[in-house]
């Protein structure tokens, strides 16, 4: 029997989440407060690069997805999903006033037996802590008794094949027993694999882990490559014959910084909430620190380049190959490519960018050029978007600056081509 299913929040893991439910046959509700939003899925008009339109709009034609601005509908729904944006604050601190805000509409219109699930990125204690009291008290209904609430934190990878929303493993933590069976019974109906842990607060902590873990040792080859620079060794080179052990060793790539909603911001989550706990941790702020230094160290590498011909960062024109975050995809949160572009221009460079699949960037009044390499001082590769023939971009241009080993023919520093 077809389970029915709403879905706070229709962005990138909502809307994924959504078609996977109702591609398993449930009766999936997407509720959003965006009008345009909302009018886009209702034609079948996706605007998330992991789910086809054509597949979007075979599920509304089949009556199994559909969106609302509308929350009233949420007591028709047995298990209501919040899948929204926790932003860090500009003193880097949670922001939950987005989940918060939809909490409370969820509180007032909460009925007997229905499940409450948070997918959004927080700090451990948040479901229990936060939401809990907002819920029952906003409903008159006890948690356990009335209504099951529980935790399971989204997986998404943007662009990835191998693992979907589907097959990744999906861990959900209630606040009690009954809440997890519930929960993890629910997600059985879509999810491949759901693994159950003891508590909220254990699923909290698992998405902090994965992300901190990602975090810190990509922190470590960054620290690496620019020691490696100095020496005058190739960090790359150095990598692929560690990564020759089959045993002991995990390969991860330096580069100009970290994108994305998740790797960024999820250690902050749990290095402000260690505070509470009069906790500091310092592995995991250190690998932050030197994360977020990388563009400052690319900026650097671009100034000695031009140096070497004999030009001022001042006035050269730069191309920066790639914008995204990550390669072959559109995704532009906390893109490492916005603050490289920011620090060149407040040097005085001429910034343009070529991207294929970020069309324009609004923040800097600057649209995608085409791709002419021979027009520029420098052309600096910042995400390695698989469609571009790097080998004519060396072929064509006057200095490359190459800050994703696309250009592995050649030899740094001999001549124009230039790697991290």
């Amino acid at each position: 029997m077809p389970r029915k299913v709403a879905i706070v929040g229709a962005g990138y893991v909502g809307v994924p989440l959504a078609q996977v439910f109702s591609e398993a046959g449930n009766d999936v509700l997407l509720v959003d407060i965006s009008p345009e939003r909302v009018a886009r899925i209702n034609k079948g008009d996706s605007y998330i690069e992991d789910v086809p339109s054509p597949a979007l709009k075979a599920l509304i034609e089949s009556g199994r997805l559909r969106a609302s601005t509308d929350y009233d509908e949420l007591k028709n729904y047995e298990a209501i999903l919040v899948a929204l944006p926790t932003p860090l604050s500009k003193q880097r601190e949670p922001d939950l006033t987005i989940v918060m805000s939809a909490v409370e509409q969820i509180s007032s219109r909460l009925q007997p037996g229905q499940m409450v699930v948070l997918e959004s990125t927080t700090y451990p204690g948040t479901t229990r802590d936060k939401l809990r009291p907002v819920l029952e008290e906003g409903s008159g209904l006890t948690v356990g008794k009335d209504f099951f609430l529980g935790f399971s934190p989204e997986r998404v990878d943007p662009g990835r094949e191998d693992f979907t929303t589907k097959t990744t493993p999906k861990v959900v933590g209630g606040l009690d027993e009954a809440s997890t069976k519930k929960i993890a019974e629910l997600y059985r109906t879509a999810i491949d694999t759901v693994i159950e842990v003891s508590s909220p607060e254990s699923a909290e902590m698992t998405k902090l882990l994965e992300n901190i873990f990602r975090s810190v040792n990509i922190a470590l080859v960054n620290e690496l490559a620019q020691l490696c620079d100095r020496m005058g060794l190739d960090v790359w080179e150095i990598i692929e014959a560690a990564a020759s052990k089959p045993f002991g060793f995990m390969k991860f790539a330096p580069g100009p910084g970290l994108g994305g909603h998740c790797i960024p911001i999820d250690p902050f989550y749990l290095t402000w909430k260690a505070r509470e706990h009069n906790f500091s941790t310092e592995f995991i702020e250190l690998a932050g620190k030197i994360n977020e230094s990388m563009p400052y160290f690319c900026r650097g590498k671009i100034m000695r380049a031009l140096n070497s011909q004999s030009k001022p960062i001042r006035g050269s024109k730069i191309l920066v190959l790639g914008v995204a975050y990550k390669k072959d995809i559109s995704d532009m949160r906390e893109s490492p490519a916005l603050k490289v572009i920011k620090l060149l221009i407040q040097l005085g460079a001429v910034v343009s960018y070529h991207d294929p699949f970020v069309a324009e960037l609004p923040e800097f009044e600057l649209k995608s050029v085409e791709l002419k390499p021979e027009d520029y001082d420098c052309v600096t590769v910042v995400t390695d978007h698989s469609v571009i023939d790097y080998e004519d971009v060396v072929a064509r241009a006057q200095l490359v600056v190459d800050f994703r080993n696309v250009t592995k023919a050649q030899a740094p520093r001999e001549g124009k081509v230039w790697k991290l």
